[in-house]
């Protein structure tokens, strides 16, 4: 009974933390964009430098008009924004804060967490098909071909990570982890970092998006409660692929003076920050640009990064 409660109470606490820092990057973005971009906003929503303002956002998403064209699939188009958020969200349990402090020990925690995460990309699918919307549609096709394209290099140099270890386990990468897989994995972890931004479509692999081209892409047709669940899902799988990134190849809890969870959280908003100043610094990528960067530089260089690791682990026994 008291083992239950324990898992009950670190569930409890884990899902509480990871439902909360979607929401507190998303935060962070708004406010970086504008100063890097000198064009503040709102600046009055809760007194101190707007801190309400996403709040605010989010009771006006609540009081929108919830509209469904009358061409589309209804029940196909309502039930895409939690087939995008959700996979976000089942991923968080399994990845590690700190020793210990982890919803689900998988064995196989890699995979799951890989596998997991491609799921996500159905939602847009389906609300690209489901909305009766050519640039939905149109969006829809561009986000299951940048999968395909994106998810190669980053299983590759997730492989990279757990042939070093050699366990699949979360917590087991972290606890095996040294200072010296630095520079050994860098090019691994380039690689990931890369292709977990095109597969969370964020700027500059955003074609599926594209607001010059497709209005919003596949969430074009959605309002209200409907259109801020797909943006907390993408503010959410910024939150996985940072901790992600943090696990693989950042050490996870492993830091100097401070406990382990609290090094845990300063990697990640540290991530977090840079996929958020690459949003500003890079244009957008074309379709054609996109693809190519994928299969002629990302794929060879995790290849590569896979070499490399075989070598070192035959040298070193």
């Amino acid at each position: 009974m008291a083992d239950l409660l324990d898992i009950a109470v670190r569930l409890a606490v884990i899902v509480a933390a990871f439902l909360l820092l979607p929401l507190v990057v998303g935060q962070m973005e708004h406010k970086a964009m504008a100063h890097m971009q000198s064009r503040l906003g709102p600046m009055y929503a809760g007194g101190f430098h707007g801190w309400a303002q996403l709040i605010a956002d989010g009771i006006k998403f609540i009081q929108k008009e919830d509209v469904i064209p009358a061409a589309a699939d209804r029940r196909v188009f309502a039930l895409a924004p939690a087939v995008t958020l959700v996979p976000y969200l089942v991923v968080m349990v399994v990845i590690p804060i700190g020793p210990g402090l982890i919803g689900v020990d998988l064995d196989a925690g890699l995979f799951f967490v890989l596998a997991v995460m491609g799921v996500g990309v159905l939602g847009s699918i389906m609300a690209g098909w489901a909305s009766g919307n050519k640039f939905s549609l149109l969006g829809g096709i561009r986000s299951a071909a940048q999968l395909m394209s994106y998810e190669l290099p980053l299983v590759l140099a997730a492989s990279s990570v757990a042939m070093a270890a050699g366990t699949l386990s979360l917590p087991g990468i972290v606890e095996r982890w040294e200072w010296w897989w630095l520079p050994w994995q860098a090019i691994g972890a380039v690689v990931f970092f890369i292709a977990g931004l095109a597969e969370l479509r964020r700027p500059p692999f955003d074609m599926p998006i594209a607001e010059s081209e497709l209005v919003m892409g596949p969430m074009t047709e959605y309002t209200g409660l409907r259109f801020a669940l797909f943006m907390l899902a993408e503010y959410a799988g910024i939150v996985v692929l940072s901790a992600l990134t943090t696990v693989l190849f950042l050490g996870g809890w492993h830091g100097p003076l401070l406990p382990g969870p609290v090094w845990t959280l300063i990697k990640v908003f540290a991530l977090a920050f840079v996929v958020i100043w690459v949003r500003v610094s890079f244009p957008r990528l074309r379709e054609d640009q996109l693809q190519r960067f994928a299969w002629t530089c990302l794929v060879p260089l995790a290849l590569l990064q896979l070499a490399l690791t075989g070598v070192v682990k035959i040298a070193l026994g």
